[in-house]
């Protein structure tokens, strides 16, 4: 299929490994021009230097205020295509465990940045009347996991926003969607991984194959595949689609509407 985003510009945001790296490298292939950014300045060099004349890299954490508006300079000197909003996720644990600055915390790192982001962002798609906005969070969305009493509640008020600021936009031609990955091989199922362990005594490769065999189609997930359905809702070809949360999950959420 031609997705018609060879030269369009895009923000990649945790492009330095995982979903956001695997994003960048799927765009990087089709042609498109990508800011590129992450906290690890050596991974982003490495794709920069895979995708010279496609990757723009910018060194920080999406959670400082600065770097979210040196961003939303840098574009204002381009068209801006679309926005992967991504970055890492919150530690896992019970709610006893889970300390009132972490809950603190938690709101920072997966909700607050990202509506800042936005809100600098949006002025721009609207004189623009085109964008496409992406935002990263978790099956926890839809069905809770265990451990990760932060995550099932804040990426709940994520759906809560994009759905609603989907609705506020669209009259711009502008798409607001969620992707919320089930199980997939990157640093998230690691920490799970962990925290089972310290509970269950259980050796990780064990815990491993427990998190295989919840999913139906009997594999984890690689970024790669996530990475080939955000594209497409980053192109154009997506403009009939806004304010879903959309499940990639090999199956793992059982109810209707996941």
């Amino acid at each position: 299929m031609y997705l018609d985003i060879k030269n369009r510009f895009f923000i990649i945001g945790g492009a330095g490994s995982g979903f956001g790296r695997a994003v960048a490298i799927a765009l990087a292939n089709e042609g498109a021009k990508i800011l590129a950014v992450s906290r690890t300045e050596e991974k982003l060099l490495e794709l920069k230097n895979q995708f010279p004349n496609h990757v723009e890299p910018m060194v920080g954490d999406l959670g400082n205020e600065t770097l979210l508006k040196k961003i939303a300079y840098t574009a204002s000197n381009k068209r801006l295509s679309g926005v992967f909003v991504n970055a890492g996720g919150p530690p896992a644990g019970t709610f006893e465990e889970i300390t009132m600055k972490q809950w603190d915390e938690a709101y920072e790192k997966i909700v607050r940045w990202k509506i800042l982001l936005t809100k600098l962002l949006l002025p721009q798609l609207k004189e623009q009347h085109y964008g496409r906005l992406l935002y990263l969070e978790s099956v926890s969305i839809k069905q809770p996991v265990e451990n990760l009493i932060l995550s099932n509640s804040m990426r709940s008020a994520m759906a809560g926003f994009v759905k609603t600021l989907s609705q506020e936009i669209a009259q711009y031609g502008i798409t607001a969607n969620i992707l919320a990955p089930g199980f997939h091989a990157t640093a998230a199922i690691e920490r799970l991984i962990i925290k089972k362990r310290e509970q269950t005594g259980l050796d990780e490769n064990e815990i491993r194959k427990q998190f295989t065999k919840d999913a139906p189609v009997g594999t984890m997930g690689d970024p790669s595949d996530l990475a080939t359905l955000a594209v497409w809702l980053l192109s154009p070809h997506s403009r009939f689609v806004t304010g879903q949360t959309i499940t990639h999950d090999g199956g793992l959420t059982k109810g209707l509407f996941g």
